[in-house]
């Protein structure tokens, strides 16, 4: 049987082409996150409040019907009273704006040296023998242990103070920074150098994002540390402050401006993980992460 020409360019195309375009589109699915809405159809950040809502309305359930001794603990509505007054005479703002010009004080601080000891320790080896050892040996002495000390080396005006909020903060940031350099992985740091990266742009291409999720992750908890530290540290003959309140409360068993504080004290806190959290989402935001189902 002889084919002609007509019919081999009919049976067989010469390219390709032709196949390809009697092919069907590939159906491309769009993949949307729901950010604001759980699976019942709420609003995630109005779901998020039930449980406070739920133990402060069973507080003043208990206190209102005598189980709650007010003089031991004084009820939810007898703590916004005191809060408003206090908020009238100035004494909350004032309270605030020392104790908050603490912490950011002592976190600018303790941010300067763990990043500093952590990227000499996480970057070179020689570093890493100086400095890892003597941080690792002083991470595990109790801070709070360290009043005493600072005390006499310092005084009881505000330098202990700050540096104990400075020492709370540095150790679990170079902790966290120091191991978020030494975990980029080796393969990324081979590539950068065969494609002609100097060393300080391989430490800006490629050790610095790939140190960043585990550095603001140090940076959290640093900043609950300084919150915790500065609780202990205006305890230091504290003339202003919300420590100082406390502590003048605690003389007269004023209970409800004790709850005030812890209040502003766990507010302020929540607010200063926010900031980073939404800082995190920001720089983050080329990683894609798990946020749960």
């Amino acid at each position: 049987m002889i084919v002609s020409g007509e019919d081999r360019r009919t049976d067989r195309p010469v390219d390709g082409r032709a196949e390809l375009d009697n092919r069907s589109p590939i159906a491309v699915t769009e993949v949307r996150r729901s950010r604001t809405k759980s699976r019942g159809g709420i609003p995630r950040w109005l779901f998020k409040t039930f449980s406070p809502i739920g133990l402060i309305a069973l507080w003043q359930v208990l206190s209102s019907v005598g189980v709650l001794d007010r003089a031991t603990l004084a009820s939810p509505a007898q703590i916004f009273d005191t809060a408003l007054q206090m908020w009238q005479q100035g004494r909350l703002q004032d309270a605030v704006a020392v104790s908050t010009q603490r912490v950011l004080v002592g976190l600018a601080l303790g941010l300067l040296a763990a990043v500093v000891l952590a990227t000499l320790a996480g970057l070179f080896r020689r570093g890493e023998d100086l400095i890892d050892a003597p941080m690792q040996m002083l991470r595990t002495v109790p801070v709070i242990g360290l009043i005493p000390l600072l005390i006499i080396w310092f005084g009881i005006g505000e330098e202990p103070k700050v540096i104990l909020i400075a020492l709370a903060v540095t150790f679990p940031l170079y902790l966290n920074i120091y191991g978020g350099i030494r975990n980029v992985d080796a393969n990324l740091m081979e590539a950068a150098r065969t494609l002609g990266l100097g060393w300080f742009a391989q430490v800006r291409h490629v050790v610095l994002p790939a140190a960043m999720p585990s550095a603001l992750v140090g940076l959290r908890y640093s900043l609950g540390s300084a919150w915790l530290a500065l609780v202990f540290g205006e305890t230091i003959n504290a003339t202003s402050g919300i420590g100082y309140e406390m502590n003048t409360a605690r003389e007269f068993f004023q209970t409800d401006v004790i709850v005030v504080c812890l209040v502003l004290y766990a507010v302020l806190g929540l607010l200063a993980d926010f900031i980073v959290r939404t800082l995190e989402r920001t720089v983050l935001a080329w990683r894609p992460a798990f946020r749960g189902s």
